[in-house]
C-alpha cells in the first residue's frame, strides 16, 4: 500500500520504451552466493557497502536488505539478502506478469471488463483509480487494472486481479513456477501490509524477489510483447519519486515498483534500471523499522540505492 503523499517522478526520465529498454534482455543470473546465510555480503570491490548498511540501520533505526546485479559486469551487491521481509505491494507486479502470462491470449483478456463495487473500493484503502465515480460506473478492463496496480499501486486493482488469479496464493504459485521458492502471498488488500517481522506469510527476500523480477524484465519468462509492456507499466510508476526516483541519477530509467506496510515503517522498492549507454542492474531495497509505530523511511531506501549505484557504476 502507497499514501497519496509520494511524489511522481521527474519528467524526463519515463521515456525507457523508445530507448529500447522494454527489449529482450536475456539474463543469466547468478547462482546463491556462498556467503548466503551471512547477515552483511557484498562481493568483490564492494566491500565497504556492509559497513555503509549497517551505518544507515543505526540511523534510521531500521532493518535493510538489498540484492542488486550489474548485468554489465556480473558483480552483485548483498546485504541481508537472503532474510524475510513483508512483500506489500511489490506483489503487484507479480500479479501483472501472471496475468499477461497465464490468462492473455493476443490483448483478448487484457481488452475484457471488470466491474466492481464501491464497497471493494472502500474496502481495499487505497484506490486512485477505481475509486473514481466514472470507473466505478462503467468498470475497467483488465489492461487498465494491469496499469492501475502497478503504475499507480492501486489496491482494488491489485484485489480484483487477485481474483482473476484465483486468489493470493495464485502469486505464491507463480513464483514458485518461476523458480522463486520464497516469496509468498496469502492475504488481500490492505491486510498483507500488516508487515509483523515475525510473519512468515505475504513475506519475500531481497534476493528472491530480485531474481524473480529479473525473470519478468531481463529473462524469458514473458514473450517479448508482455515483457515491453509489463516493462512500460513500471516505468510509468508514480510511487517511486522519494525512493529510487530520488536516489538514482536523472538521467537513469527506471522501472520498479515499491511497497509499503501499515506498521512498521516497511519500505520497498524493486525493479530494473538502465544508466545510460550501458546495460541495466537489477536492483531490490526492502527495509522494515523496529518500531511498529514506524515511521516510513523512504530516505532510507533512496540513500541505499545511490550507494549501490555509486559501487556498480
Amino acid at each position: 500500500m502507497v499514501s497519496p503523499g509520494h511524489t511522481s517522478p521527474r519528467p524526463g526520465r519515463r521515456t525507457a520504451l523508445a530507448l529500447g529498454a522494454g527489449t529482450a534482455f536475456a539474463v543469466a543470473l547468478p547462482t546463491a552466493s556462498a556467503h548466503a546465510s551471512t547477515p552483511a555480503a557484498a562481493s568483490t570491490g564492494t566491500a565497504g557497502l556492509s559497513r555503509r548498511f549497517r551505518a544507515l540501520e543505526k540511523e534510521y533505526a531500521a532493518r535493510l536488505g538489498v540484492y542488486a546485479y550489474d548485468t554489465a559486469t556480473g558483480r552483485t551487491v548483498r546485504y541481508r539478502a537472503d532474510e524475510r521481509f513483508a512483500l506489500c505491494s511489490v506483489f503487484k507486479t507479480l500479479a501483472a506478469g501472471a496475468v499477461l502470462r497465464d490468462l492473455d491470449r493476443d490483448g483478448e483478456f487484457l481488452a475484457e471488463r471488470v466491474h466492481y463495487t464501491q464497497k471493494q473500493v472502500d474496502d481495499s484503502g487505497y484506490a486512485p483509480v477505481t475509486g473514481l465515480p466514472e470507473n466505478v460506473a462503467g468498470g475497467l478492463t483488465v489492461g487498465e487494472l494491469c496499469a492501475a496496480a502497478v503504475s499507480e499501486s492501486d489496491n482494488c486493482a491489485g484485489n480484483l486481479l487477485l481474483s482473476e488469479l484465483g486468489g493470493p496464493t495464485g502469486i505464491t504459485r507463480f513464483c514458485r513456477s518461476l523458480g522463486d521458492g520464497t516469496t509468498r502471498l496469502d492475504r488481500w488488500e490492505p491486510a498483507l501490509n500488516s508487515a509483523e517481522p515475525w510473519r512468515t506469510t505475504d513475506i519475500t527476500t531481497p534476493h528472491a524477489i530480485g531474481r524473480t523480477y529479473a525473470r519478468l524484465l531481463l529473462g524469458r519468462a514473458l514473450p517479448d510483447a508482455d515483457r515491453e509492456r509489463l516493462t512500460g507499466w513500471l516505468i510509468a510508476n508514480t510511487t517511486d519519486g522519494e525512493r529510487f526516483g530520488k536516489g538514482l541519477p536523472d538521467d537513469w530509467i527506471l522501472a520498479d515498483k515499491t511497497g509499503g506496510g501499515t506498521s512498521y515503517g516497511v519500505a520497498n522498492d524493486v525493479g530494473v534500471v538502465w544508466p545510460p549507454d550501458r546495460p541495466p542492474l537489477l536492483l531490490a531495497v526492502l527495509s522494515t523499522k523496529l518500531d511498529p509505530a514506524g515511521p516510513t523511511a523512504n530516505a532510507l531506501v533512496a540513500r541505499t540505492a545511490a550507494e549501490v549505484a555509486a559501487a556498480l557504476t
